[in-house]
């Protein structure tokens, strides 16, 4: 851009220009941009975890189920016109996307000018967490579901497998035994001969637990021989000292739904001692009740209650399905509406919707001697 100056015309550089022209501020929209995304990718485990679909021109996406079928012997002259029970039987599946879901600031432009630090960057991040919280809180809930339900083929004579439910210790501790390293142990090579006795893959097992769970599997690595005694020195002071289980992948995770709260639970019996200034986002999970019929949400991702006693989760890829109308995106406002109001709103958004899909893939672990009870399949649906 020329600019006179004492009768000489300089030349100004304007960093937020696309190759010189065009808007002053285009290229600033794509820092925000790439700080959301970075925010979000860095915070999400569970979108990589089970099955995700691109959702379009509709409002829901299926998935179907193939039961499994068996060989039989051939009577010579008979004609082979396929099975004489109609095996492999199929069944559907169905998972609706949710309204869109958002996070949002307005960022005042004298904010800026006067802030020493970038701003628009570090809200964008914040955008990003939000954003990817919410995902992982609705996945996760979706696979302690399916490990409650039985599988959704019910053709006579042929009963597929359904979910599995694992006990950790001998529930009369309930919390302590959530965090003893040994009993977790178990757990894992318990849910891992469960997953190959019910036929599902071992490509793609994971577990995810909450912080503290994962930590008191790590003291005990060199020790009890059973977790991953070749990871030693700087690995295990690096807090990756767990690699897998009895083939199970183990991920750490705040957002599992965890004893009615979200990855912990303080203040209670042979629960972890409260560190103090925890911060408002520790606490009761009552935000995702959906049995109330809450705003937006169209698939059922339970109630708190349903979740009092679950304590991890261990599945499959194919334990669960997200479907995406509207991957992670970022809006911001520009032209008139700044000029308006002298700032402009940043807005991340995406559309998904989360629910089990084959229940044998899902396994959940529970601290008290009653296993958790499953709840409708349907929205809007109730802890029983």
């Amino acid at each position: 851009m020329a600019q006179q100056t004492n009768g000489l015309t300089t030349s100004l550089t304007r960093g937020g220009q696309l190759n010189s022209t065009g808007d002053a501020r285009a290229l600033y929209l794509k820092l925000f941009s790439g700080e959301m995304f970075k925010g979000f990718q860095n915070n999400t485990i569970a979108r990589d975890l089970v099955m995700k679909r691109t959702l379009k021109s509709g409002k829901s996406l299926q998935f179907i189920y193939t039961g499994r079928t068996k060989a039989e012997y051939h009577t010579p002259g008979n004609a082979i016109l396929g099975n004489d029970d109609g095996a492999p039987p199929v069944a559907e599946k169905t998972i609706t996307c949710d309204d869109l879901l958002i996070s949002s600031a307005f960022v005042y432009e004298l904010d800026e000018v006067l802030s020493h630090y970038d701003l628009r960057s570090e809200i964008s991040r914040k955008i990003g967490y939000a954003l990817a919280e919410k995902y992982d809180r609705l996945i996760f809930r979706a696979v302690a579901k399916g490990a409650r339900q039985a599988s959704p083929i019910t053709k006579t004579s042929f009963v597929e497998p359904g979910g599995t439910q694992i006990q950790v210790g001998s529930g009369t501790g309930a919390l302590s035994d959530a965090y003893d390293s040994a009993k977790l142990v178990a757990a894992f090579y318990d849910a891992a001969a469960a997953l190959d006795e019910k036929g599902v893959s071992q490509e793609g097992r994971c577990g995810v637990l909450n912080p503290r769970q994962y930590n008191a599997l790590i003291q005990e690595v060199g020790s009890n021989g059973l977790v991953n005694r070749d990871a030693q020195g700087a690995a295990l002071q690096g807090g990756n000292g767990v690699v897998e289980i009895a083939g199970i992948k183990i991920f750490k995770s705040m957002n599992i739904p965890f004893m009615g709260n979200y990855g912990v639970k303080y203040g209670v019996s042979g629960g972890p001692v409260d560190p103090g200034n925890t911060g408002s986002f520790i606490g009761s999970d009552t935000e995702l009740e959906d049995g109330g019929g809450v705003t937006g949400m169209n698939n059922n991702y339970g109630e708190q209650a349903a979740f009092d006693t679950t304590c991890g989760l261990i599945f499959q890829r194919e334990a669960a399905g997200v479907v995406e109308a509207i991957g992670p995106q970022v809006q911001v406002t520009s032209g008139d509406i700044s000029v308006v109001y002298q700032g402009d709103v940043m807005l991340g958004r995406l559309a998904m919707g989360a629910d089990f899909l084959n229940p044998a893939c899902a396994v959940e672990l529970y601290a008290t001697n009653t296993a958790p009870s499953a709840f409708g399949t349907t929205y809007p649906g109730n802890a029983s």
